[in-house]
Order: structure tokens, then sequence, then C-alpha cells
């Protein structure tokens, strides 16, 4: 039977390879007829030209599939897409635009769809929108974003919710307007199918009726990207999935992969059936798109390593993952594993070689990687007032300190950041005279420790000497700072100030104000240590103009 294996981990391992080939993204273009006047007796006497050209040529060339498909996809517009609609059973919609990447790279599978199902006998009619263009014809539909495919039954409309390959759309669109199962009585016929598809789910039952064929059904209609077959030969469903003992019914999975076979042992229900396919529908390496990247973050797998496949030159893939490990102008492969479960994410940081790759992934499994903290290059901390820290210095100037720290954790894109330097500024300016306090900061954006929790920026944090942080306010400080000065009391480090909330009360804004100024008038004292216990966490709305002002 089978059953989902419990976890504690819920793991992708992305391979980001430099050298892989990416998609054509050629551009197809439609010949429609506006007034659909003789387009079928025009069909037909194109398919009679080209089948005579086969006979005579052989097998047609990719350009010829590609005008035929071309012919075959009606083009829309303002004044014939309601009329198109409203005379067809069936028909899919392509919204588009055409600078659109995404539309780019749909257009060819969406024209090869269109001729493998007419091939079929299909009554879908394929069409495409161009939705910039024909603004107002897309808006009558519901197109409102691109790609967008909507698949209209009588005149109403449904949103597109299978795959972007031309074989997914293929299967999806017989699902949803012809037989959601196909059903095959020969062994040729079986030889026939598996030449169209790369993969299916594989029913064997005595009779096309009972339960167990029903939820069979009930799963192939639900599912939007597998196709579903059944026969009642054993025969036959050995060539489809080898090997089957008879049964009064049974289930395979088929992938064009080393993994190629893979037989279901649960109970025929439609929801356990479906479990079974989410979790080992994927290959074993994934190449995430930008048409599939929603399918592929979504996958419920969670009893192994998923391998992604990113191809580093595309930006909009690449970038995301690269940014997170500091990597962004990376050219050469890069290999890496996120756990989501933990939050934590591992660098490959030696050459990719299969057995290294192999060793990343056991480390994985067995929970012996080290979590991989992203820093920027140790700097040179001899000229300045204020210190800077980066990951790698993170344990020896700011935990490991024998002096009292006073860091600063920013990040660029902090609106707020600046206004809260340039208050430090005035800080370290005003107690330079103190040897045993270090005013630092550090770009959190760039640099991360494990004891570097943070997230709301600009965030003040205080480390009195050979203590562990906790959280204070700055308030506290302000009103604290002199009381402690001389205090050589046992005391815990705490967080100065979390910029957290987005409006506070003005009266609170105004006391917290008031005290930041008290600190900024007093004298520093010649030797003082400062020493915090206790201090509750208050938020600071900064107004830089008041702060620091005598």
């Amino acid at each position: 039977m089978y059953t989902p294996k419990p976890t504690s981990r819920f793991i992708f391992l992305t391979l980001t390879l430099l050298l892989f080939l990416s998609l054509s993204l050629s551009v197809t273009s439609f010949v429609g007829d506006e007034d659909l006047v003789g387009i079928e007796e025009l069909m037909a006497l194109d398919e009679q030209v080209e089948l005579k050209q086969e006979s005579e040529d052989g097998k047609p060339s990719e350009a010829e599939v590609l005008s035929k498909a071309q012919r075959i996809v009606i083009e829309l517009n303002n004044d014939n897409t309601e009329r198109v609609i409203d005379a067809n059973e069936f028909v899919l919609v392509l919204g588009y635009a055409p600078w659109c990447a995404r539309s780019a790279e749909l257009m060819p599978q969406f024209a090869e769809a269109a001729t493998a199902l007419k091939e079929l006998g299909s009554p879908l009619l394929f069409s495409k929108l161009d939705a910039e263009r024909h603004s107002k014809a897309a808006s009558t539909i519901g197109i409102k974003g691109f790609p967008t495919l909507l698949l209209f039954v009588n005149g109403t409309s449904q949103s597109y919710t299978g795959g972007f390959t031309s074989e997914e759309i293929v299967i999806w669109a017989r699902k949803k307007t012809g037989e959601p199962v196909i059903r095959i009585g020969s062994v040729e016929g079986a030889k026939e199918f598996l030449k169209k598809y790369s993969m299916s789910v594989v029913g064997l039952f005595e009779k096309f009726e009972g339960f167990e064929y029903e939820e069979f059904v009930k799963a192939s209609t639900s599912d939007n990207e597998i196709q579903f077959v059944v026969t009642r030969s054993i025969d036959v469903a050995n060539v489809l999935f080898p090997d089957i003992k008879p049964h009064n019914f049974f289930l395979g999975l088929v992938k064009s992969e080393p993994e190629r076979y893979m037989a279901y042992e649960g109970t025929f229900k439609m929801e356990k059936i479906l479990q079974f396919l989410d979790y080992n529908k994927f290959p074993l390496v994934t190449t995430v798109t930008e048409l599939n990247s929603v399918r592929v973050y979504s996958s419920p797998i969670k009893l192994q390593i998923m391998f992604l496949h990113v191809d580093i030159r595309e930006d909009n893939l690449a970038k995301p993952f690269l940014t997170l490990f500091g990597l962004e102008e990376s050219e050469d492969a890069v290999v890496a594993a996120f756990d989501n479960k933990i939050s934590s994410k591992y660098l490959l940081e030696s050459d990719p070689t299969p057995s290294k790759i192999e060793e990343f992934c056991s480390g994985l499994l067995h929970g012996t990687l080290a979590p991989y903290y992203k820093s920027q290059p140790v700097r040179d901390n001899k000229q300045g007032s204020i210190q800077t820290i980066v990951g790698k210095t993170f344990d020896d100037l700011v935990l490991s300190s024998l002096k009292n720290i006073l860091l600063e954790v920013h990040t660029p894109w902090c609106i707020t950041c600046e206004t809260t330097s340039k208050q430090v500024e005035k800080l370290a300016k005003h107690f330079k005279g103190l040897d045993n306090l270090i005013f630092a900061r550090i770009d959190a954006s760039a640099n991360e420790h494990p004891k570097l929790q943070i997230d709301d920026y600009p965030t003040l944090l205080f480390y009195p000497a050979d203590q562990t942080s906790t959280k204070s306010s700055l308030k506290e400080l302000a009103t604290l700072v002199n009381k402690n000065l001389k205090n050589q009391d046992h005391i815990t480090k705490e967080e100065l100030w979390s910029n957290k909330r987005k409006s506070q009360k003005k009266n609170s804004q105004a006391s917290v104000i008031a005290s930041f100024e008290t600190l900024m008038s007093e004298k520093p004292p010649k030797s003082p240590l400062f020493k915090f216990s206790g201090v509750k966490s208050k938020n600071l709305k900064h107004e830089g103009s008041k702060v620091g002002k005598k």
C-alpha cells in the first residue's frame, strides 16, 4: 500500500547549470479569416496539398509543420471574437502580448497542440488574441494578464489549469472536451500510444465499470497533466507497463525516465491516486521555466530531494536563487539546496563533480551539512569611527569582543536606515573618548549569521562586554546609560531598537526623541561600562531633524 513516509524536512536541491540548452522563443504568427467564410474548405485543400507533398518528399519539414499550425489557429480581434466563441462548442483562446516573454515561449507549444488535436479529430477550435492591440475584446472575455488561456464551452469560459508543453495542452484539452481516459484494445494501439506520450497512467480492469474503475476515471478527470489509458487485456497492459501480473485491477505510472515504471499499491480512491501522482510525476531533474515555476515550487514532495535545473542565463529565474547566496554575478555552475522546514540554505563550495554532489546530497538527508551564511569580504576597520562588520567577522568582532558593541543593522533598501546611520554617527563622535565602547554596523542584506536574526530595519543592538544579547530599546538606553555607566553588576546584552511599526502615538515619539536628545547632550565619563537587564522593547519612528540637536 502506498503511504507517504513521515519526514521533518522539506528540501529543494537546486542545480543551477550554465551550459544548458535554453528553450526556443520563436514567435509564431497565425493566419485568420475574420468572417470565417469557407475556412474548413480552405484547410481541407491545404491538407490535400500537404499530403501530396509528403508522399513525394517524405517526412514534412519543421517549417511545413509550423505553417500548418499557423493556419489551424484562428486570429481573433475586436470584431470577430464573440462571433467565433458563440459559433463553436469548444474554443480555446490564447490571450497574449507581443512583448511578453512568456507568451513567446508558449506560442509554439500552443501551435503544436493545435496540430496534434486536429489530427486526432478534436472538435476544439484553437484561437489567439493580441490582448494589447484588441483590448476591448480581451476585456469582454476576461483576459487580464499575459499569457492567458481560456476554454469556452458553449460560450461559457473556464480557466486553463493544465501544463504548458504541447503534450500537456493536448492532454488537458482532451479531458475537458472529450473522454478523460483513452481505451486501448490492441498491442499495436498500445505501441502507438507510447510514441505519443512521455508520461501516462496505465489502468488494467476486467470490466470498465465498478467502484475501482469509477475512482480511476474520477482521478483522470481531476488531474490536469497526465494522460490516463485503460485496457482489459493483460497483453496490452504489459506493452504499456511490463511484467504486470494478472489482477482484477491495476494502476501504474509510466515516465520517460530511468525510474520508468512505478506501480501503485494503495487503495483505489481518487484522492489517494492523485496523491500518488503528485509525489511521483516530476522527473529526476526538473528544468524550471517561466511557465512551470509556480507548479514546481508548489510541489508537495516531502519524501526526498527534488532536483531542479535553472538556466543561469535566465535572470528572472536564476537571480532570486543567486541573491540568497550573494552570487548575483556568478557565471559558473552553482549547486545549492534549501530546507524550507527549518529555513536553512546550503551551498556546495567545491567543484560540482558527481561525487561531490552525491556527498552534498547525503549530508542533506542525514542532517550533517552545515548551513551556508553569506558574507561580504572582510573590511579594513583601521580608519573611521564606525567599524564595518561582515558575516565572517561577526563572531570575533561582536560576540567574542572584550569591549561593548553598539551595532547598527541596516539594509540598502531600507527607507529610514539613512536617518538612523546619521544618528549613530553622531553618537560615535559624541562618545569617541570611550576606549571600551565600539560603534559598528552590518549590512543584513549581504551578511548573515545564525545569531543575528533580525526582521525589521533599522535595528540597533547593544552588546555589553562578555555577555549574550537580548532585546532592549533606544529609549531605555537613553534613560539608563548614565545610571549604568558606573554600575558593575551582572547584565544581559540588550537589543536597543527595532523599527517595526509604521505608526505610533505622537507623545511616545516625543518621549523617545527627548531621551535620545538627553543622551546626546550628556558629557561622556572617562571609563564607562554599559550594563542593562530586564529592559523592555520600544519602537521609534525616526524624525532625523529633531534627533541629536542641542
